[in-house]
C-alpha cells in the first residue's frame, strides 16, 4: 500500500488531510513537525511527503532540503501570503505547492502527478546504474527492506571477484541477480555463462563443463570448448549446484582452488579467469549432514552468501512486479498499456505465491492476453484452483522477527474479520472493541484487503 506523510502542525488540518487521503485507498501518517515527522521518516517508507510551509520547529522549505535526499515528491502547503517562499521551495526540487484553504479534489490530482511523475523512484529500480548504462535487461524491482538489503550487498561485492552463493526457493530471481552482479562488475564486458545442473543429464555434465578433444570419445568427431572455457575473463553463473552429482563435485573444488581445467582427452592445463556465482534452491548444510554436498565443496562456495526471499516474505513488492509486468508484456505484444483495479490488486496480494515471481509473471502476461482492457479485473486474474490462504501455508522462514511479524500481521487479520463480521461491518464498534482507534481501524482493513462481502 503507498504510505504518506503528512506534516500540519495545525490538528484540525492535519485530521481532514488524513481523512481525505486515507479514503482514496492510501496509508497516511501525520507529524505536527518536523521533528515528529524526522522519527517517522526512520522508521516507515514513505511514497510522498506533504508538509504545511510554517512549522514551530522548522519551516516546510528547510525541511525539504533535510531530506531532499530521499528523493520523495514533496508537496507544499501555503497560505497566500508565503506562495514567494513555495516557489523558491519549487526551484529547490519540491514537486508543487498548494495554496490554501486546499481544494480535496485539487489535492487528490496533485498527489496522483506526484506519484505517477515520480513512479521509477517509487519502485526502488535499486540497480538503476544498471538501466543506465544500457548494458542489458538487469532490473531488480522491490520496494521491502528485504530485497533492498540483498540488493545493497550486490553493489559491494560486484567489485571483486568474489565466489558468491545465492540461495532461495525457485523462481526468486537468482539468475537475474547473478545477472547484475555481472553487470555492474569490471567484467561487465566479458561473457556471462550459466549452466544448470538440474537440468542437463548427468552423463553429459562434465562434457559440457570442460569440453573435449577430437576422438576423445565415440563421437567426438572435432573439439569442442566446454562452458567454462567459453566463460573465459568473465562470469560464470552455476545455477542449482545443490544438484550437482557428488562424484563430480571434487572436479569443481578444484577448478575453484586451482583456477584450471582439462578438457576430456587432454592432459593440457588451461589457466581460467572467470568470476565464479552459485546458486541453489537447497538447505546445503542439510545436504552435506546428509553426505549429499562435499562439506570442502560448501565452505569453498559460501564465503559470500546472499539471501533471496521468497515474495510472500515481500509481499509489498507483489503489486509493484505486477505492475512492471504489465508495462513489459504491454510493449512487447503490442498492447495498450493496462493497469490492475483495485479489487485485482487485492487478489494478488491474497495469494502466497508457491512459484515466487515467475508464477507473477506468468499470471500477469495470461491477464493482459485475455483482458479487454485497459485496466485488469479480478476475473482476468487467474489463479489455482485454491488460492491458499495465509494461515493454511504459514512459513516458517526466516529468522524469529520475521516469524513473528507474519504471525502479527496474520492475527491482527483474523482478529479483525472476526470482530468485523460480529458487528455487521460496523467499523465504529468495531474499533471499539478492539481498543484501537478509528483512523486505525480504516489503514489495517485497507492494509489486510478486507471488505464487508467477506
Amino acid at each position: 500500500m503507498v504510505k504518506i506523510l503528512i506534516v500540519e502542525d495545525n490538528a484540525s488540518m492535519r485530521e481532514m488531510l488524513s481523512s481525505i487521503i486515507a479514503e482514496q485507498g492510501f496509508a497516511v501518517d501525520a507529524a505536527a513537525d518536523v521533528s515528529s515527522a524526522l522519527s517517522l521518516l526512520k522508521n516507515n517508507e514513505y511514497a510522498l511527503i506533504i508538509s504545511d510551509l510554517q512549522l514551530p520547529d522548522m519551516d516546510g522549505l528547510s525541511f525539504f532540503k533535510k531530506i531532499k535526499n530521499l528523493q520523495l515528491p514533496f508537496i507544499i502547503l501555503t497560505a497566500y501570503g508565503s506562495i514567494e517562499k513555495a516557489v523558491e521551495a519549487i526551484k529547490a526540487g519540491a514537486f508543487d505547492f498548494i495554496a490554501k484553504p486546499v481544494d480535496p479534489d485539487y489535492l487528490l490530482l496533485m498527489i496522483d502527478k506526484a506519484l505517477a511523475s515520480t513512479h521509477i523512484a517509487r519502485e526502488n529500480l535499486v540497480l538503476r546504474e544498471v538501466l543506465q548504462s544500457e548494458l542489458g535487461k538487469t532490473v531488480i524491482i522491490g520496494s521491502s527492506r528485504e530485497i533492498l538489503r540483498e540488493a545493497e550487498k550486490i553493489k559491494l561485492v560486484a567489485q571483486t571477484s568474489t565466489t558468491v552463493l545465492l540461495c532461495g526457493e525457485s523462481g526468486t530471481g537468482k539468475e537475474l541477480f547473478a545477472r547484475a552482479i555481472h553487470t555492474l562488475s569490471p567484467r561487465q564486458s566479458q561473457p556471462f555463462i550459466t549452466i544448470n545442473s538440474a537440468s542437463i543429464p548427468e552423463n553429459l555434465l562434465e562434457n559440457e563443463l570442460f569440453g573435449h578433444e577430437k576422438g576423445s570419445y565415440t563421437g567426438a568427431y572435432m573439439r569442442q570448448l566446454g562452458k567454462l572455457e567459453l566463460a573465459q575473463g568473465g562470469t560464470f553463473f552455476f545455477d542449482e549446484i545443490g544438484d550437482f552429482p557428488i562424484h563430480l563435485q571434487g572436479k569443481i573444488l578444484r577448478v575453484l582452488e586451482e583456477k584450471t581445467i582439462t578438457r576430456l582427452g587432454s592432459g593440457k592445463l588451461i589457466p581460467l579467469d572467470i568470476r565464479f556465482i552459485f546458486a541453489t534452491n537447497q538447505d546445503l548444510e542439510n545436504a552435506v549432514a546428509e553426505k549429499r554436498f562435499r562439506q570442502d565443496l560448501y565452505f569453498r562456495i559460501t564465503s559470500f552468501p546472499i539471501k533471496l526471499p521468497p515474495l510472500r516474505e515481500r509481499t509489498d513488492d507483489i503489486n509493484l512486479l505486477g505492475e512492471y509486468f504489465i508495462r513489459k508484456l504491454s510493449l512487447e505484444i503490442k498492447k495498450t498499456e493496462f493497469s490492475l483495479s483495485a479489487p485485482a490488486r487485492e487478489k494478488l496480494m491474497s495469494y502466497t505465491w508457491p512459484g515466487n515471481i515467475r508464477e507473477l509473471q506468468n499470471t500477469i502476461e495470461r491477464a493482459v492476453i485475455i483482458s479487454r482492457g485497459p485496466v485488469i479485473s479480478p476475473e482476468e486474474i487467474i489463479l489455482p484452483g485454491k488460492a491458499f490462504p495465509i494461515q493454511d501455508s504459514f512459513s516458517l522462514n526466516g529468522n524469529l522477527k520475521a516469524v513473528a511479524s507474519r504471525a502479527q500481521k496474520l492475527a491482527e487479520k483474523l482478529k479483525i474479520s472476526q470482530v468485523l463480521a460480529e458487528t455487521a461491518f460496523n467499523r465504529t464498534q468495531a474499533a471499539v472493541i478492539l481498543e484501537i482507534s478509528y483512523k486505525t481501524l480504516l489503514d489495517k482493513i485497507k492494509e489486510y484487503g478486507l471488505t464487508e462481502k467477506d
